[in-house]
């Protein structure tokens, strides 16, 4: 399948379709959570980010871009034992790429557990679904014979991530963070713009390690976020000159509230 070089614009705007409408989803779950729950149990943290990402899809150069998202959580039930107890949280994160027609937009939700360990450590587990929107992409090898553009399936995964927080500083208000998710073999939806010539590809292994450090003034915090992700997939002709391999970073800096 050929496409011309314009079809990889003229796809973001169908693209951003899917994305309000994740927006309208996630603002009327956190909306029903919220009405639902006691107020002593609710404590909500929205953030506001910017910085860039960078991906490389097969063989293709590396490529670096302005990146945006918007992340937020709420304890759904706040445990009254602050060194030993659990909290019950849930989430979702939304991250849009300034240039589409070279980097993926993304859509989660998640939700989970927070154990505490102490006035210091906590840890903890999600369970999270998360969408991706791959930008089409060049396919270029002796198998592909070079030259030939496609549009990437969109992707669906049911993720397993865990994570570890520390806190230190006067009042407890600095924060580090590191979070693991292993990925698991994705749910493929064709594009609007096209399905790929390709069946779907087979994942060898993929992980996405992310790292986060901030500071917390009360009501207000900053915090800057380093992610890596990596997906490899089965050499084999749905995977003809590795194509569907793609490896992404991000980092980005952020405010936030809570209340």
């Amino acid at each position: 399948m050929r496409l011309r070089k314009s079809d990889l614009y003229n796809s973001d705007l169908r693209q951003s379709v899917p994305v309000r409408l994740f927006f309208i989803f996630l603002i009327a779950i956190s909306s029903t959570l919220l009405a639902t729950i006691p107020a002593r149990a609710q404590r909500v943290s929205v953030a506001a980010n910017v910085g860039e990402t960078t991906d490389r899809f097969g063989g293709q150069p590396r490529v670096t871009g302005a990146d945006g998202a918007i992340d937020g959580e709420v304890i759904i039930y706040k445990s009254p034992n602050r060194e030993h107890g659990a909290d019950i949280v849930a989430g979702g994160e939304l991250r849009w790429p300034q240039d589409a027609s070279n980097h993926a937009s993304e859509q989660s939700v998640y939700g989970g557990f927070a154990f505490h360990f102490g006035a210091h450590l906590s840890a903890g587990i999600h369970i999270q679904i998360h969408r991706l929107v791959p930008p089409p992409s060049f396919a270029v090898g002796p198998v592909t014979d070079g030259g030939v553009v496609f549009n990437r399936d969109h992707m669906e995964m049911l993720e397993t991530n865990g994570f570890i927080q520390y806190k230190f500083g006067p009042a407890n208000r600095a924060f580090a963070r590191i979070e693991g998710t292993p990925e698991f073999s994705p749910r493929f939806h064709p594009s609007p713009s096209g399905a790929p010539p390709f069946l779907n590809p087979n994942l060898d292994h993929g992980y996405a390690l992310r790292g986060v450090v901030g500071y917390s003034f009360g009501k207000w915090f900053v915090k800057g976020t380093y992610q890596t992700r990596y997906f490899r997939f089965q050499t084999n002709a749905n995977n003809p000159d590795e194509v569907y391999n793609w490896r992404s970073d991000f980092v980005t800096g952020g405010v936030g509230i809570s209340f």
